[in-house]
């Protein structure tokens, strides 16, 4: 009998796209499904009311019924720990750890891994995010040794939105940022219509482009003991060796 696989994702309330496209990704891996739980998310800003959002509280809370369950792996499918900091997101880990006793990851703790297991310090960074958010994401990265050196953001705040702006839209962030030079583009939202996008993109501007969303399901499967590469036509992220073989 074929061994089920089970992947928890915790989602921003007011998300629309990650789950969909999450589900696309996973139709060609019959014995894997994916299950999501929610906590409130409507905003992204650094007013003192959108950073409560990501307190640890709701967060865990949100993680424990994904446990009932009985998930082989937790993850956390946003991207606040871009300009929270990558140490926001490995407490988390380590405390869903602890409640759950379920391995965790998260979308932006995968893009470190990425960046550092592809050899990327240039990145071309792409979000719907308000000038203020951005300046910080690019801040928080450059501690860590990956440079910024193009950047294209949307102004907006209101979570649900992002969910609106057209795949050409974002193909046209991506495209800008690959003509001013990085080693790899970033889309950095999991409420963003970005994923599609990549296997076409990458043919034609001859880059990586690495998706939060497909980000997050890349590291999950790792994490639950699936090889990644069984996902096709998603982009060169399951297919590049230096990535699809687990460490």
């Amino acid at each position: 009998m074929t061994r089920r696989v089970r992947l928890g994702m915790l989602t921003p309330s007011s998300n629309t796209v990650l789950e969909p496209v999450t589900m696309a990704m996973l139709a060609g891996l019959p014995e894997v499904s994916a299950h999501f739980s929610r906590f409130k998310v409507t905003e992204i800003a650094l007013s003192a009311q959108a950073l409560g959002q990501f307190d640890d509280t709701e967060i865990l809370r949100a993680a424990e019924l994904l446990a009932h369950a009985k998930v082989d792996a937790i993850a956390w499918n946003g991207t606040s720990a871009s300009w929270l900091g990558f140490d926001r997101d490995e407490h988390l880990c380590e405390r869903i750890r602890e409640a759950t006793g379920i391995a965790a990851c998260t979308s932006v703790l995968a893009f470190r891994e990425l960046f550092e297991r592809s050899g990327v310090r240039r990145v071309g960074l792409v979000t719907p995010y308000l000038d203020d958010v951005q300046s910080k994401i690019m801040a928080n990265w450059q501690a860590s040794g990956f440079h910024c050196t193009a950047e294209r953001h949307l102004r907006l705040q209101d979570n649900f939105s992002f969910a609106e702006v057209e795949e050409e839209e974002i193909a046209g962030l991506a495209r800008a940022v690959a003509r001013e030079g990085c080693d790899a583009i970033a889309i950095v939202c999991t409420n963003m219509r970005g994923a599609g996008l990549v296997e076409r993109l990458e043919g034609e501007l001859g880059i990586p482009i690495y998706d939060s969303i497909a980000t997050t399901l890349w590291k999950s499967l790792n994490v639950a003991g699936v090889a990644p590469s069984r996902v096709r036509q998603w982009g060169s992220l399951f297919r590049d060796e230096r990535l699809t073989t687990p460490q």
